[in-house]
């Protein structure tokens, strides 16, 4: 039969494992934590946490007690049988012929450390294995029910640890590839502002004569089909120019109390002749009475007119542009909504379409929404886009009332 338990040990083990746990204590001394008391309260020669790595397959050693710095050097659990079994199971683990059982994989370096019965319980959460808790005993035992119970709870607190590391890692993988970005895009406006002037005076001048020429030429020369394509991929030029100058530019809004409205009617007049030629209806959607917005009149009037001509150029024929303006419930920002009946965004395009030069378009620079984004977020406002291929697309913006 079990040994029995002391129930102060067995609580105060559990009180103190679980401070450690919600505490803001490091994550490799909550897992010293863990093994430790959970040993003393056994009576274990020692404890240790291994845990699931989910690249190599490996469960490599997350903190350990009792146990000599030789035998915990022999490296990671690399054995398949020992993580199948503990997925199959779901169970707790006894062994008790540490030499000849599969699961041991360094069994003479156990006998050697004076081990002679090890009992292994799987940290799951979720019904993912996250990794395993590995009692070490100097003689072969029973456990009573208490015991085992003790070791249940102690594995779904190892489960809670492990998150916390998971979550540390996936935010700390998340944290460098935001700064690798953020330095490509540091990098990318520095050479932009460098090499912008100096290109744009080249284009200027071949802009400028190959104008005059074609004016020279008579309307039958085979020379003017040439030069308009020559005037026509200088002004594209021109325009990925501007659209990296806007992209790397670093000045800071101009802010004026404005009604988003207001912008709205203006821009929408502006491409009146475009919705017409097209066959697309506009429809408007706005609240009245919004609050005043502290906005970049001329940058806001940019991020319109660009959302709206990417609405139109996704409707290949007739359909709907809906504009929509509306306070948010609690009152702390005016949300404004873009919505095209067009061919929609491809899900594995979705998160790409804000990277600088990521254009699905035949002539796109791939410029127009990451300057957006840039332009939102100096205004300390937000943009959120959903779309279904052959549906459509909302781009969502959201901007803080002051």
């Amino acid at each position: 039969m079990g040994q029995g338990i002391d129930f102060e040990s067995f609580y105060r083990a559990l009180r103190d494992i679980g401070t450690s746990v919600y505490s803001d204590a490091s994550v490799s001394s909550v897992l010293e934590t863990v093994v430790k008391k959970s040993s003393e309260v056994l009576k274990a020669k020692g404890v240790l946490i291994r845990i699931l790595n989910l690249k190599t397959h490996h469960l490599e050693l997350g903190a350990a007690y009792g146990l000599s710095d030789q035998y915990l050097s022999r490296g990671p659990v690399l054995s398949e049988k020992v993580i199948t079994d503990l997925c199959r199971q779901n169970k707790l683990i006894l062994t008790r012929d540490i030499l000849n059982d599969p699961c041991i994989q360094y069994p003479k370096e156990a006998r050697a450390e004076g081990i002679r019965m090890i009992l292994d319980a799987p940290i799951i959460f979720n019904n993912d294995l996250l990794g395993m808790l590995r009692f070490f005993f100097t003689e072969s035992r029973e456990f009573s029910e208490e015991e085992l119970n003790f070791i249940i709870l102690i594995a779904e607190r190892g489960a809670s640890v492990i998150q916390k590391i998971q979550l540390i890692e996936k935010q700390q993988s998340q944290y460098d590839q935001l700064a690798l970005q953020t330095e490509k895009l540091s990098a990318l406006g520095r050479m932009a502002a460098g090499i912008a002037h100096e290109i744009n005076n080249p284009l200027a001048g071949i802009l400028l004569f190959s104008t005059n020429m074609l004016k020279k030429v008579p309307q039958e020369s085979p020379f003017r089909e040439g030069l308009e394509i020559i005037i026509q991929e200088t002004v594209r030029c021109k325009t990925i120019i501007r659209e990296l100058l806007e992209f790397s530019r670093e000045s800071k809004p101009q802010m004026n109390l404005t009604n988003l409205n207001v912008l709205i009617e203006k821009v929408t007049h502006i491409l009146e002749n475009e919705f017409l030629l097209r066959h697309i209806h506009l429809e408007k959607s706005l609240m009245t009475e919004i609050p005043d917005l502290l906005l970049d009149e001329n940058q806001i009037e940019q991020i319109l007119l660009n959302l709206l001509l990417n609405a139109l150029q996704a409707i290949e024929e007739q359909g709907i542009i809906t504009i929509r303006t509306a306070v948010a419930a609690d009152r702390t920002c005016i949300k404004c909504e873009i919505q095209d009946t067009g061919i929609g965004i491809p899900p594995e395009d979705l998160s790409k379409i804000f990277e600088p030069f990521f254009s699905t378009k035949a002539k796109g620079t791939g410029l127009g929404l990451a300057v957006s984004y840039g332009i939102i977020h100096k205004h300390h406002g937000h943009v959120y886009v959903s779309s279904k291929p052959g549906e459509g697309t909302v781009f969502s913006l959201e901007f803080p009332v002051p």
